[in-house]
């Protein structure tokens, strides 16, 4: 095995459970004869290993004749392991299930017996229908058509072999709905993904030649509950791509309530109950529909209980970055910033733990929101070295609004420590990383304009005019769907009135969450 494929081994091994690895030993004692021992040896060494080191394994089992042939050893440990979990696992799921009922139907047909293939298939058939597993329902109806043969077509009519066909076709017309909408949900994704939110018309009219297509005209079109979860889903993202919280609201509470009321269909994949309510509670605090982002809460610290149950890496990491992400959210909107940044030491542990493990995006936004938590304290220093680490240590390319408004938040950070002398050098940066952008908010110009205009004056009663004129220009601004987007990630009204009213910046967000 290539030195990739050895560590997709410790990989594989870091990434069994305990009760895994117990199955494992005793699997392995079982089913590998005279090689258990070293299979087991070899396993538990590499389990050892926190990075996979090779040249240690070979000087510890130098001795051992199987390293002679290493290679080989390494790939029957991989694929005993695999063997092992597909044992362990083998009713742990629906899928799994009908996949072991599908296998056993074969044995009883090949052993030519009829009754009980027939029986278990009907079984198989009633399963796959309650959680609708369109594609094993195919299957079922192939051995089903098998059997008819096999007994020469005894006791059937030509309605009954009609009858086949209709539910075929049925099944086939679901599948084909689901792709068509995972096709579109798909491209419309890429694209949010990229460019993040409209911004103008020409963006506008890509999102909608996409949501403009004839399977998403009525909710009727999606013939099944997953593709009727996809049809919200695709809706829910629209609406918030351009801005219409309040529409995006609306599809992503149909689709809590659609997997609430279908938990057979979602009971296996309870991390998209866990993502649909992630993104409610975000949009519902955009929204300020407290009463029902804490109800929401509530559902999401259940569902991360449940989650964490049966978690493995890939699992934690995600599970505890959406969590993180929404509290650390909520705590800056509502103006509760000590809480906000009791999470950053946990957010930089875990960052540390897990190197590479999470999305630029995702730590982008660690970095601004922890920045502004301690901004909204008057922790100044601290907050610019969140937004240096969002500045120097995440890629433009993948957090290009978000390395943005890290920009002008560390410009706005500059002139609260009234570094006189580097203001200047700040602002040229700003303004030449946000000219080199081919998507630029009316905001950017606004905001740099005015940071021109405080540059040339000392006079404060000069420098408030200013600030009442950027407050002015903010508050229509606010009020743009393509330009609302830059107030979510730091409120940069209650700034400026802040400056105007000279009071602390986090009384100005208390008094607007009153209010």
């Amino acid at each position: 095995m290539s030195n990739k494929v050895s560590e997709q081994l410790h990989r594989l091994v870091k990434s069994l459970s305990k009760s895994e690895k117990r199955y494992f030993s005793i699997y392995a004692s079982r089913h590998t004869l005279g090689d258990k021992n070293n299979y087991l040896k070899l396993f538990e060494a590499i389990d050892k290993q926190t990075d996979y080191n090779e040249e240690a394994i070979m000087h510890q089992f130098r001795k051992e004749a199987f390293v002679k042939k290493f290679s080989i050893a390494k790939a029957r440990l991989y694929d005993t392991i695999l063997d092992s979990l597909d044992a362990f696992h083998a009713n742990s799921s629906i899928d799994a299930q009908l996949k072991k009922d599908l296998h056993c139907a074969e044995i009883l047909y090949k052993k030519t017996l009829y009754d009980q293939c027939a029986k278990l298939l009907l079984s198989a058939k009633r399963t796959a229908t309650r959680f609708e597993r369109h594609s094993s329902l195919l299957e079922i109806s192939l051995w089903e058509k098998r059997l008819i043969e096999t007994e020469n077509y005894a006791g059937k009519t030509d309605q009954d072999i009609v009858t086949i066909l209709e539910e075929d076709n049925h099944t086939s017309e679901k599948i084909k709905n689901f792709n068509e909408y995972w096709n579109i949900k798909s491209r419309f994704f890429m694209i949010l993904n990229k460019q993040g939110k409209v911004r103008n018309d020409t963006e506008l009219a890509s999102f909608k030649k996409i949501i403009d297509n004839t399977l998403l005209k009525g909710e009727d079109k999606a013939l099944s509950t997953e593709t009727k979860y996809l049809f919200y889903h695709i809706y829910s993202a629209y609406y918030f791509g351009i801005g219409d919280y309040e529409k995006s609201y609306q599809d992503l509470v149909k689709n809590v309530a659609l997997i609430e009321s279908k938990p057979d269909i979602f009971r296996e994949e309870p991390n998209i109950y866990f993502s649909v309510l992630t993104n409610t509670i975000y949009i519902g605090s955009q929204l300020k529909k407290f009463d029902d982002v804490f109800a929401n809460l509530k559902k999401l610290r259940a569902t991360w209980q449940e989650l964490e149950n049966g978690k493995n890496e890939d699992l934690e990491v995600k599970l505890f970055s959406t969590a993180m992400s929404i509290e650390l959210s909520i705590y800056c909107l509502t103006g509760e910033f000590e809480k906000a940044i009791e999470l950053a030491p946990k957010i930089e542990a875990k960052l540390n733990q897990y190197p590479g493990k999470f999305t630029k995006l995702r730590i982008a936004s660690f970095c601004l929101n922890i920045a502004t938590a301690y901004f909204g304290v008057e922790k100044y220093s601290a907050a610019l070295k969140w937004t240096n680490k969002l500045l120097n240590d995440v890629s433009i390319e993948e957090s290009r609004d978000l390395h943005c408004y890290g920009q002008i938040l560390n410009l706005i950070i500059h002139i609260e420590l009234k570094h006189d002398d580097f203001i200047p050098h700040a602002f040229k940066s700003t303004h030449r990383y946000l000219s080199s952008r081919n998507r630029v908010y009316k905001f950017e110009n606004v905001f740099l304009d005015f940071v021109g205009k405080i540059l040339k004056t000392k006079n404060r009663e000069e420098q408030t005019k200013f600030y009442k004129q950027l407050r002015t220009e903010l508050v229509e601004l606010e009020k743009d769907p393509f330009e609302k987007v830059v107030f979510e990630n730091f409120d940069f009204v209650s700034w400026v009135e802040s400056k105007i009213k000279r009071v602390p910046f986090r009384e100005i967000v208390e008094a607007k969450i009153e209010n």
